[in-house]
């Protein structure tokens, strides 16, 4: 047999295209949105590598659009669980056998076919299924999920090829292997990206996984699907199925061969699973990897000697895109008195810029919020923040479900740090600002620190040298991306390995090889080349 050292080609990150006027990519877009605005999708689960439809659809509205049905997805029941671990688990021996740089080939060529011709078809169904606007689209649904095959291929080829120390006499080697058994992937609506890494870095790392989106990313998540099986993945590597979260819960942590949990969502939903787990810790094979991202409660702190425009774009992109639905983003700033006093009044200039509606009009910065509880939720804060005499709405406040989910970009002036909007997670358009005395920097920072149980992402905002060192101090555990000078949101797949710890998760760092490692399972082998032919040990011998 041939035989080969063979390396991933150096990744690099995606460009991302910014579909100015005039472009052909933003013709090409609108092409895309206009298309499939234009057929209803019939939505089957894949199982097995086969398309399963059981005839009790669930409508897909745009959240953006209530009038306009797009299509359908068959909804699927503890059985298609069953039959989805039985795929997986029927794939599984053969998929483990496969030579890892062929399970790479295939995600390497997944990236290039979404870079390609899959582009535009998959940011448009982000942008209707998610409602996204084509910016917000473009650096996920295309260009992370792009970076997080290519760099996940870079990260495996490092793991191999890590091995053990060997002196004379011996070679000692590690072998990876996947996990023993079959893995959950659950995945939230908010990013396409991580809709579609979940599932696929277990499954580069040669474990065959079942895959439960959220039901409101189906829209995108068979157009992720269809992309893996263009790219050559085999049937049952990875099994998509639609059955209400509860469903799946029941049936998979209850099986022996349930190896591994990877999870992006609400913090509630993640401790369920994992007391779960533990409640059914004997039954299992082997002790199962729990691998989480949840929520967050993040935070922009600024310093007197920080930059005015910079805090203000800092603000408004960190808060306020994807309608504040990113588990990154700014929902609570510490400003000094006197710098809002500077910034407020053209704070409030550039927030009356934001335009909000559909996504497929280009011109709209802000879109809907993803569903009825959603807004039903964010509605319900708005009012308590109206009502309560020592709160302050500072712009926005607004709201409309008449032909969508909308809310306002809503900037609210709190009075103390540990008012519930700047502690509880609302996951929507709402910033809440506590202004401090001009000479409590230091007194703020441990407030931060200790306010909320989260633990993801931050922002301080400072030119003196010093204040930036007092919030890495104070704040070593208060973010697992920590930003200076820049909005919370936004990490780069090989640049900023994402993940907090805390009440935000087990901090693995998607986009990095720390988040591969957790999906092997690994053998040492000490080979004796000149193997010793005597028991004895010289300490052994009389004087």
């Amino acid at each position: 047999m041939a035989a080969g050292i063979f390396k991933v080609p150096l990744p690099a990150n995606e460009p991302i295209y910014d579909y100015a006027p005039g472009t052909p990519q933003r013709q090409a877009l609108k092409d895309a949105i206009k298309a499939l605005y234009g057929q209803q999708q019939d939505i089957p689960m894949v199982i097995g590598g086969k398309e399963v439809r059981t005839g009790k659809t669930v409508d897909i509205y745009p959240p953006h659009n209530l009038h306009v049905k797009v299509g359908q997805y068959h909804q699927g029941g503890a059985e298609h669980v069953k039959a989805a671990i039985e795929a997986a688990q029927h794939a599984k021996k053969e998929w483990a056998a496969t030579p890892w740089h062929e399970r790479i080939a295939i995600f390497l060529r997944a990236a290039e076919l979404l870079a390609g011709p899959y582009r535009y078809r998959m940011n448009a169904a982000t942008m209707i299924g998610q409602s996204k606007n084509p910016f917000q689209a473009e650096i996920d649904s295309a260009c992370e999920l792009i970076d997080f095959f290519r760099f996940n291929a870079h990260f495996a080829q490092r793991i191999y090829e890590e091995q053990p120390y060997s002196p004379r006499g011996t070679w000692n080697r590690n072998e990876y292997r996947p996990l023993d058994g079959f893995v959950l992937a659950v995945t939230p609506f908010n990013f396409t990206s991580i809709a579609g890494n979940l599932p696929s870095a277990p499954a580069m790392m040669g474990n065959t996984v079942v895959w439960k989106p959220s039901n409101k990313q189906i829209y995108s998540a068979i157009v992720i699907m269809e992309l893996l099986q263009k790219a050559g993945l085999p049937d049952g590597v990875i099994n998509l199925v639609y059955a209400p979260g509860p469903v799946v819960g029941d049936v998979v942590f209850r099986h022996p061969d349930f190896a591994g949990l990877h999870f992006t969502g609400s913090t509630t939903v993640f401790q369920h699973m994992w007391q779960t787990i533990g409640d059914n810790i004997a039954m299992y094979k082997a002790y199962p990897r729990i691998v989480g991202e949840t929520g967050g409660k993040d935070f922009i702190v600024v310093h007197e000697s920080a930059d005015p425009d910079e805090v203000i774009t800092a603000i408004i992109r960190g808060a306020f895109e994807y309608q504040g639905q990113k588990c990154s983003a700014a929902s609570r700033a510490f400003i000094p008195k006197g710098f809002w006093n500077r910034i407020k009044d053209k704070l409030r200039h550039e927030m009356g810029q934001l335009k909000m509606g559909p996504p497929e009009d280009f011109s709209n910065f802000i879109n809907a919020v993803i569903d009825r509880a959603s807004y039903d939720k964010l509605v319900g804060y708005i009012e308590q923040l109206k009502q309560n005499p020592n709160t302050e709405i500072f712009v926005g406040g607004g709201y409309d479900d008449s032909t969508g989910y909308f809310i306002e970009p809503t900037i609210a002036i709190v009075d103390s740090p540990y008012y519930v909007t700047m502690c509880e997670e609302l996951f929507g358009p709402i910033l809440s600002v506590y202004l401090y005395d001009d000479d409590k920097y230091e007194d703020i920072l441990p407030i931060v620190d200790e306010a909320t149980p989260y633990g993801l992402t931050g922002a301080v905002m400072a030119h003196d040298r010093k204040a930036i060192m007092l919030a890495h101090k104070y704040l070593e555990g208060t973010a697992g991306n920590f930003y200076v000078n820049d909005k919370p949101t936004g990490a780069v797949v090989g640049q900023q390995p994402f993940g907090g710890s805390r009440a935000s998760g087990t901090n693995d760092k998607a986009g990095s090889a720390l988040n591969l490692q957790r999906w092997i399972s690994t053998r040492t082998i000490k080979e004796n080349f000149n193997p010793p032919k005597d028991w004895r040990y010289p300490f052994l011998s009389e004087e």
